[in-house]
């Protein structure tokens, strides 16, 4: 099954202008359907296409690379192993997998600069250092970062309308308890499903949640398994499996410490790094002072960690249990989960704003004459002003540190934002926001 990606139009976009200089990378964590992209695009907008995938090749094909050196020869070899002809300026060779084989990435530089035919990568852990150690990488490349399915993208695949929303945030009125229950409840299946495409394809052919669980368990034992062969100690996937707890404890940062059981070391920072290389997590920093800029006020050493997909950080939290059971998912959909699982939505804003296109960052300021802090939950720049938002799970409650932060900062702050699941009001300069109209304030 193909869903509407917005990936798409970027691709196009880089036939148009950029092809005959740049190849392009599609980069994510593994499944969320970078080479289904690559390859309906090559069937698409093409003559003909070859796709070597990298993770199965044959020796034939990878005896191709043996004369990259000859481009004739290469072509021709490659054509008559593939048993495909390409056409000249009409054609796409698609590198799936490409960090399997990193000569074939070096390879770039020359394919591009000869001119015949566009080139398009795929590829997950591309940054790892034992995927690029001894190879030049290519100037010649453009990145384009595929994550998850976005809401717009969960609609568009399930039949809902993301253009109503677009209308009731340009309206920016209340629209009623009956309405909003019923938006409210559309986006807890978003958050149960999560946008992995496998994940996805499960609900749009009507599998119950144990199914889609399975699925998800499925795609977090692939991880698990990139994780141990980068680092055998196991570390890395504690690392990973510890991001609900330590975002359960609402703490100021990620403690690389609680997840290994001793004292960080510079080799447990590291491995921190190639978890957020790896796609999988999306790393908020702490901007120390947002009248600045969030990017130059960025605190490396004081961050948050979220779960680049809801849907996997719910099968991630109960990953202990066989399998998880409908009954938690009928929980979440109507709205029954215990408040103390309210970091859930957090995690749903983090990734609705990282598919909006922005990085993630946090501030945190300690209370005067007191040993606790107030924390904005979430930064977004947005040209020379910045939005703040918290979220709440359930109703707004209390939320005396966005009051705060808007005394404090009122020269700098666009919009100050409390996300609920209640419907649209506005509270002074406040203004509240159902979580489904999330990804609008990031415009």
């Amino acid at each position: 099954m193909y869903f509407k990606r917005k990936v798409y139009s970027q691709l196009l976009d880089w036939k148009e202008k950029y092809a005959d200089k740049y190849a392009v990378l599609l980069e994510g964590a593994r499944r969320v359907g970078k080479s289904t992209i690559a390859e309906r695009f090559a069937m698409k907008e093409y003559k003909s296409y070859i796709l070597i995938d990298f993770s199965k090749a044959s020796d034939k094909e990878m005896a191709c690379f043996d004369d990259i050196n000859d481009l004739d020869m290469f072509f021709l070899r490659l054509q008559a192993v593939k048993r495909i002809d390409l056409h000249e300026h009409e054609s796409v060779i698609i590198f799936d997998e490409v960090q399997l084989f990193p000569k074939a990435r070096q390879a770039i530089k020359h394919l591009v600069k000869d001119g015949r035919y566009h080139y398009i990568e795929t590829g997950s852990l591309i940054s790892i250092k034992k995927n690029v150690k001894n190879i030049l990488i290519p100037s010649e490349e453009m990145k384009i970062q595929v994550y998850p399915m976005d809401y717009e993208e969960f609609c568009d695949a399930t039949g809902n309308s993301y253009n109503l929303l677009e209308k009731i945030y340009e309206n920016r009125r209340s629209v009623g308890q009956q309405i909003n229950r019923k938006l409210m409840r559309d986006i807890r299946i978003y958050m149960a499903v999560g946008g992995m495409p496998q994940a996805v394809e499960s609900y749009v052919n009507g599998e119950n949640f144990s199914m889609i669980d399975q699925v998800k368990r499925q795609i977090i034992k692939l991880y698990e398994e990139d994780f141990k062969k980068l680092d055998p100690s196991g570390k890395l996937s504690s690392i990973y499996h510890s991001i609900p707890a330590q975002l359960s404890k609402d703490g100021k940062r990620y403690r690389v410490s609680a997840a290994v059981g001793k004292r960080k070391t510079s080799k447990d920072e590291n491995l921190v790094y190639e978890l957020i290389d790896s796609k999988t997590v999306l790393p908020s920093y702490n901007s120390t002072d947002p009248r600045v800029s969030l990017s130059l006020s960025k605190d490396l050493d004081s961050y948050k960690l979220y779960i680049a997909d809801t849907g996997l950080f719910i099968t991630l939290m109960f990953i202990d249990r066989p399998v998880t059971e409908n009954e938690i998912y009928a929980k979440l959909l109507s709205d029954k989960l215990p408040a103390n699982l309210g970091y859930l939505y957090e995690n749903l804003i983090a990734q609705m704003i990282t598919a909006s296109g922005h990085e993630l960052y946090y501030h945190t300021w300690d209370k005067k004459d007191s040993t606790h802090y107030y924390e904005i939950d979430f930064l977004i720049s947005q040209s020379s002003k910045i939005s703040a938002i918290e979220v709440k799970s359930s109703g707004t409650g209390k939320h005396k540190s966005l009051l705060e932060f808007n005394k404090k900062y009122s020269k700098n702050i666009k919009e100050s934002f409390l996300l609920s699941q209640k419907d649209i009001s506005k509270e002074g300069e406040i203004k509240h926001m159902p979580i489904y109209l999330t990804s609008f304030l990031c415009k």
